[in-house]
């Protein structure tokens, strides 16, 4: 019995529709959110959200029946359990921020898509590598941050008057939002040759350890997508060993056969 469930929770039939259905929900928890259409038709919306979430539940429940304790063994079943479990929170009282969280559930089609399952993995396999950058990142934004608030905080207090405020004000430049016309321009009329100290800036922040941060990322994918390939050559390879035994096997029973009537 738990082997036949697992294998109907295994079918692309099977996953296709629980996809399908994290969309239709998702598509349902923004509804919810125009108050002309709930007036409309907030009871339809109500039980289709209800029955997605029921939907959601059953699934769970019979991964947990047909998998048992190696259920918990899969980070994406546990984010599943996890997703529909906020979901099933009363939503009222004490609990009534969570309401907000049913969204999370949309990010269920990261779990049942394999392509997003792979984009995520890729992600965290390069986070390691991705606190090195950050930490650079943070070493290089406190050292500008204590320039600029020294070079430009007793005249621009609003943006420069703090370590706070110049880390900010720098990650905002870093970002490229409003930084010239909005920040440069404007201390530069009162220090000339305050570009001296932005251009390097963004320079090293913006195009250099930014596109090292994509640059890893990318890098993650593509190991993620090559260890996806070896692992598809190595399953092709055994099936043609497999069935190439089997042909060895059949021709030596036909030898022997041939032999006997001999």
């Amino acid at each position: 019995m738990q082997k036949t469930i697992n294998a109907w929770l295994e079918k692309p039939l099977t996953q296709n529709f629980i996809i399908g259905v994290i969309v239709l929900n998702a598509v349902v928890l923004g509804l919810e959110t125009s108050e002309q259409v709930m007036g409309r038709i907030g009871g339809l919306i109500s039980a289709i959200d209800t029955l997605c979430l029921a939907i959601f539940v059953v699934e769970i429940v019979a991964k947990l029946f047909a998998r048992g304790g190696r259920f918990f063994r899969d980070g994406w079943n546990v984010f599943d359990f996890v997703i529909v479990g906020i979901a099933l929170v009363p939503s009222a009282g004490a609990f009534s921020v969570l309401r907000a969280l049913r969204i999370l559930r949309v990010l269920r089609v990261v779990s049942a898509a394999p392509r997003l399952r792979r984009v995520v993995e890729g992600f965290i396999t390069a986070l390691p590598g991705m606190g090195s950058v950050f930490l650079l990142m943070s070493i290089i934004f406190y050292i500008g941050a204590v320039m600029a608030t020294k070079l430009f905080g007793a005249t621009f207090p609003q943006w420069f008057g703090s370590l706070g405020q110049s880390g900010y004000t720098l990650f905002q430049i870093m970002t490229l939002e409003s930084w010239s016309m909005g920040i440069v321009r404007p201390v530069m009329e009162a220090y000339p040759y305050a570009w001296a100290f932005f251009v390097p800036f963004i320079l090293v922040t913006t195009f250099a350890v930014v596109n090292l941060l994509v640059g890893l990322i990318v890098n993650s994918m593509q190991d993620a997508h090559q260890e996806e390939d070896v692992q598809r050559t190595d399953a092709y390879r055994d099936d043609v060993l497999e069935r190439l035994n089997a042909i060895e096997a059949l021709l030596q029973d036909a030898a022997k056969s041939q032999n006997r009537h001999e």
